[in-house]
């Protein structure tokens, strides 16, 4: 957290939680608002780039996001980063499970006056 600044920094597990699906060498993560003020800040800062970045690591081919405002959620869809799917695969989670954690760890600036809406410990 950056205390003096009208902005705090926090990781995206305080203003959202995830979701986690795979079909063969694709993940799906979806990322949902705990609450609607949230949302702007959600799509301004958890773009494709940011998303491309958090799992570099992985090699993905292609990140894309798909926007759900009603829902106050986006789904992102990662090819290429479960290192051929479960059935070609010797990483431990061939399925990807896992991976909404490490988005969820991106870390995301909130307005100060919106801490309020945020979740878990300062």
């Amino acid at each position: 957290m950056n205390i003096g600044r009208a902005t705090i920094t926090v990781a995206l597990h305080r203003a959202a939680h995830g979701r986690t699906g795979d079909k063969g060498d694709r993940s799906n993560i979806s990322v949902i608002a705990w609450h609607p003020a949230l949302w702007p800040l959600l799509v301004e800062q958890v773009t494709e780039a940011a998303v491309a970045r958090q799992f570099a690591h992985r090699r993905p081919s292609r990140v894309t996001r798909h926007l759900l405002p009603t829902l106050h959620a986006m789904n992102f869809v990662l090819d290429g980063v479960l290192d051929g799917g479960v059935n070609d695969s010797l990483n431990l989670d061939s399925h990807g499970k896992a991976l909404s954690f490490l988005l969820l760890d991106l870390p995301v600036e909130v307005p100060a006056a919106l801490a309020a809406h945020l979740v878990g410990p300062a």
